[in-house]
């Protein structure tokens, strides 16, 4: 039987940049894909469907509410629409005509460090700004501090918004914690985008109003997000279905499937960064022979218990630039990809968490054909 690569002229894939959405995120279990194609071949009221497998997430969780939408991006723009419209259906039926928009009685203020205010592939704003949001950013580009951020809370102010992830300053910044005080203190709803993080109550339990997942990424189930929060700010959530989140929409398969996979993923053994370390330290080795190559064990920079592989290239001894080597290594039938956040200091990571072990061996190989191309 033709492959789809053979089908559709695509080339193959080795990625080793971790869960990201331009690679496809990441590969649902067996029996999370069962579940898909069960839910394709039924019917449902689809409120029903969404409310009630809402309600079970939220019993797994041990949190008041949750709403499984299509992606976390779609999970940012309602929640800011919620936090805005709130229970005022001519609002949320209307938030961006001239009109309404215009009003300067609403709160559409959505205050976030400004160390926050990032691309992870759309910007943050725009997601902000979809959900009738507008930006006001608190601190510096490398500081934000809970004083920083009670400071530009005015009677216009919607929401707080705080954003955990490596694409973020880390340093000299406020905890989630920080944020809660200071928006439940002025009355306000903390929003916090968590797509990438593996704990699915943390940021709950440490106060946010409102928490957003990739179902995609660290919990491996189809492209969809998932919503969790406090009430009455969740249920304002779910109503955006009949505004914006109409354009954002979820099918049956998608609910169906990131259900059972959060089911899952609370019941199963994740691989520890300590396990990541053991199989990866032969690939290691491997790219130390390399004349110009060095590799060693690297932590995430979010503080995941996520262990990668960081290499150097010696630029001037390999006789190329690390561009140029990453290009050459995505050519080919077989594409690899790696993060690339540092590469113009010479520098990327490998991580191993959907790359197996045959798939490593063939990244050293092919890092050593491209390196010694010029040696």
């Amino acid at each position: 039987m033709i492959s789809l690569y053979e089908k559709y002229q695509l080339r193959e894939v080795i990625n080793a940049a971790g869960r990201m959405t331009a690679l496809g995120v990441s590969t649902p279990s067996d029996y999370v894909i069962a579940q898909i194609t069960a839910g394709l071949k039924h019917y449902f009221e689809m409120d029903d469907l969404v409310d009630k497998t809402g309600d079970y997430i939220a019993r797994l969780l041990n949190v008041e509410s949750s709403v499984i939408v299509s992606c976390a991006a779609a999970g940012i723009a309602q929640s800011v629409a919620a936090a805005i419209a709130k229970d005022d259906n001519d609002l949320r039926l209307n938030l961006h005509c001239s009109d309404v928009s215009s009003d300067k009685s609403t709160p559409r203020e959505i205050i976030l460090p400004k160390g926050h205010n990032v691309n992870f592939g759309a910007p943050v704003e725009t997601m902000i700004a979809l959900g009738g949001g507008k930006v006001i950013e608190a601190g510096f580009a490398n500081e934000c501090s809970a004083a920083q951020i009670a400071d530009k809370i005015t009677p216009r102010t919607a929401a707080i918004f705080y954003i955990k992830s490596h694409h973020t300053v880390q340093k000299r910044m406020l905890t989630v914690e920080d944020a809660a005080l200071v928006a439940h203190a002025h009355n306000l709803p903390l929003i916090v985008d968590a797509a990438a993080e593996e704990d699915l109550t943390l940021y709950y339990q440490q106060g946010a109003d409102l928490v957003i997942y990739s179902g995609a990424k660290a919990i491996e189930g189809p492209t969809s997000g998932l919503v969790i929060g406090k009430q009455p700010y969740l249920e304002w959530v779910k109503q955006q279905r009949y505004g914006i989140g109409r354009a954002m929409k979820i099918g049956k398969e998608g609910v169906l499937g990131l259900t059972l996979a959060i089911e899952q993923y609370l019941n199963g053994t994740k691989e520890t960064g300590a396990e990541m370390v053991t199989r990866m330290m032969p690939f290691i080795e491997a790219l130390n022979r390399i004349i110009g190559v060095s590799a060693k064990v690297i932590w995430d920079s979010a503080g995941r218990d996520i262990a990668r592989a960081g290499i150097s290239f010696d630029e001037s001894r390999i006789g190329k630039n690390t561009a140029e080597i990453l290009a050459q290594l995505r050519q080919g039938n077989t594409a690899i990809y790696f993060r690339e956040y540092k590469a113009n200091e010479g520098k990327i990571e490998v991580d191993i968490r959907s790359v197996t072990s045959a798939q490593l061996n063939t990244i050293a190989t092919e890092i050593m054909r491209v390196v010694a191309d010029k040696q």
